[in-house]
């Protein structure tokens, strides 16, 4: 494994980690729509300001967020570069689940096929 590598999987897991929390999962919700202030980002939870800072500096650490300085205001924004290097990753997957749907969709057309054979004349008339 190579050092780009290792880092690049470092990265990974630090992003899936700053994921895992639905609190910065939200946070990132918002700020898919516009950038915010903290007390904007803080007003929907019933928590006190340091923990969503504290979820804030996670999200910054991670690469999925950026704060930016106007006079006395950091708003933050999104930063959507990590989040495309997660699709990326989650990508290579795709093919290996279309194809499982797809086995999945023939198997439910033979089961429902088969079940409409077996059943009773005058059933199906619902």
């Amino acid at each position: 494994m190579t050092v780009t590598a290792t880092m690049e999987e470092d990265r990974l897991d630090e992003t899936f980690a700053a994921l895992a929390n639905s609190t910065r999962r939200a946070i990132l919700a918002r700020l898919a729509q516009s950038e915010a202030t903290v007390n904007e980002l803080a007003a929907p939870f019933a928590m006190q300001l340091p923990a969503i800072s504290k979820h804030i500096k996670v999200l910054e650490q991670a690469g999925l967020i950026v704060r930016s300085r106007n006079a006395q205001f950091r708003p933050c924004r999104l930063a959507p570069d990590r989040l495309a290097e997660v699709a990326t990753w989650a990508d290579q997957y795709r093919s290996i689940w279309d194809d499982r749907f797809d086995r999945l969709d023939q198997q439910l057309s033979r089961r429902r096929r088969n079940a409409q054979h077996a059943a009773p004349k005058g059933t199906n008339d619902r």
